[in-house]
């Protein structure tokens, strides 16, 4: 008797859970790691027909241990535990060591990730070897002396848009600062006119990192030297789209023309260069050392600051604490369905809504073409409404019980926009439904800090897609593919739609051609020479990753 109280007692500690834990996990996240699915029902027969009786002691008390372990494997208790019950009852028992103690309570709290990957979805890519590599060339260091030491020229830039298309023109004001020789003051962030967000660079970014990890590339001022506070900087408005280094060089710097003539003069009197709306205008197409350098900034210098980065992780080992998670970037706020000239197929009230707000501001329309929106649909051109990717993620393999975190701004239609997904995928989370009371309230009002959070989530998730590509799904596809190739979902709309509308088509067909489909857009390595004007920070192969030798 002494021993089976102490083999209870035991049992009770294994299953302690910390109730800092149990606040962390919503009701029906817990209750799927407590309980493993249905089973058979057993025959109750086993034990009162077929002539068994407890006239037999033996063959009843085996009996009775067999039912007692099936119960407690459906509450998802550690068969460890059991096991080590059960030996406590041989002469040879010792007792259980703290050590071993420790290993049972973390085996009761890990997810069953092992088994949920089994499942084909779950499958990371193969990376075929490609690893990070951004040496950069003897002439590049060479001249990096004379460019730290500089004190002639001083770069200004205010970046504009939402967190991640500024993420893009930091880059680029980087490089533009390197190609000019000129230190880089700390960029502007624009004030947003659609969520009126203040922040500030060291508000979003790790300041201190950023100037430490370029620290051999270009000079990085918090502000303006005092010899030039009161000077009036040129301001550069003519950029064209996807200039050349040489072209800036010969813009800025040479007397190439009578019109840049003065231009020139008044910039190395001055030493401060103004430049705005940096967005696409550097070339995509560099020479080898300046594209390592724009990964260099995208996956090593820009990483958020402290408060952000802690809150993100924080949220992201909430979702791991459940198993593997899927990423997704859905773009279907009203503002996205007016820029693109697309409807969100929920009703005919919601397609009048965009309409009237495409009438009252037709400058919003960035997608200028004459095509209708049916032929704007088939062509691959519109978001993924919550439907499509509903089907979609089913026919790729993703499993009913696949944790999703979803990124992105309220949808329109709110709840009844997303209602297809939530009914397939009870596990649907976002930061809101993840954070603990009190969390996010730092953050209140500020939508660059809310994009920071939904990016570090989403790049550590174990699969990724976006509905819509966008600024923040080409960024975490070069992300995980500097990463090691995580998988990444490419939706392959402009094949795959067509099967969607026809309603003849068996679900096991429709589910097989989806697969071919999307057989080579599963986040492998795709090289960025096979296309010019990529962005290496989307395609960082070869560039910025290549394949080491084993020795090396």
């Amino acid at each position: 008797m002494g021993k089976s109280n102490k083999c209870k007692a035991k049992k009770q500690s294994y299953i302690s859970v910390p109730s800092q834990i149990i606040t962390s996990l919503s009701s029906s996240s817990l209750q799927s790691l407590l309980l493993s699915p249905k089973k058979a029902h057993l025959n109750s027969s086993f034990f009162v027909g077929h002539n068994y009786s407890c006239r037999r002691p033996r063959v009843c008390l085996s009996a009775l241990f067999l039912f007692v372990l099936v119960g407690l494997l459906r509450l998802g208790w550690n068969v460890n535990t059991l096991v080590l019950c059960s030996q406590s009852f041989g002469s040879n028992a010792g007792k259980v060591g703290e050590r071993d103690h420790q290993l049972l309570v973390t085996n009761q709290l890990q997810s069953p990730r092992p088994l949920h990957l089994e499942s084909e979805f779950w499958k990371q890519p193969d990376g075929m070897g490609y690893r990070p590599c951004l040496e950069l060339s003897a002439k590049y260091r060479k001249a990096s002396e004379a460019i730290l030491n500089g004190r002639s020229k001083y770069l200004l830039v205010v970046v504009s848009g939402g967190m991640n298309q500024q993420r893009n023109q930091i880059v680029d004001a980087v490089v533009i600062a390197r190609i000019l020789g000129a230190a880089l003051v700390v960029p502007v962030l624009q004030v947003n006119i659609i969520w009126g967000d203040e922040s500030e660079f060291s508000d979003i970014f790790d300041l201190g990192h950023f100037k430490r990890v370029l620290a051999d590339d270009v000079r990085i001022l918090s502000s303006l030297p005092s010899t030039h506070v009161m000077t009036r900087p040129v301001e550069e408005k003519l950029t064209p789209l996807h200039v050349s280094p040489q072209w800036i060089r010969s813009r800025y710097l040479k007397r190439m023309h009578i019109d840049t003539i003065l231009f020139v003069q008044k910039i190395n009197k001055e030493g401060v260069l103004l430049l705005r709306g940096l967005d696409s205008r550097l070339s995509k197409d560099l020479p080898p050392d300046l594209q390592k350098l724009r990964c260099k900034v995208a996956f090593q210098a820009l990483r958020f600051a402290p408060p952000i980065l802690e809150l993100g992780n924080k949220l992201a080992r909430r979702m791991q604490s459940k198993g593997p998670y899927l990423a997704l970037h859905l773009r279907i706020e009203k503002d996205v369905w007016v820029r693109t000239g697309c409807l969100p197929g929920l009703s005919k009230e919601y397609d009048e809504i965009v309409h009237n707000e495409r009438r009252r501001h037709p400058e919003f329309l960035t997608a200028k073409s004459n095509l209708s929106y049916h032929e704007r649909k088939l062509a691959g051109l519109c978001p993924l409404n919550a439907f499509e990717v509903t089907r979609l993620l089913k026919a790729l393999g993703a499993p009913r019980s696949a944790r999703i975190y979803w990124a992105g701004g309220q949808p329109l239609g709110g709840k009844e926009a997303l209602s297809p997904l939530t009914r397939e995928f009870p596990h649907f989370y976002n930061k809101e439904g993840l954070a603990l009371p009190g969390e996010l309230e730092p953050f209140a009002n500020k939508a660059s800090f809310m994009a920071a959070i939904d990016y570090i989530v989403s790049e550590k998730s174990d699969v990724f897609m976006a509905s819509h590509g966008g600024n923040m799904g080409h960024a975490i596809q070069g992300q995980r593919a500097y990463a090691g190739h995580k998988k990444y979902l490419t939706p392959n709309k402009r094949h795959m739609l067509p099967y969607f509308v026809n309603s003849s088509l068996p679900e096991a067909e429709f589910n097989r051609i989806i697969k071919e489909l999307h057989q080579e857009s599963l986040g492998q390595p795709e090289l960025r020479s096979s296309k010019a004007g990529r962005d290496v920070t989307k395609y960082p192969v070869p560039e910025c990753l290549c394949k080491r030798n084993k020795t090396t």
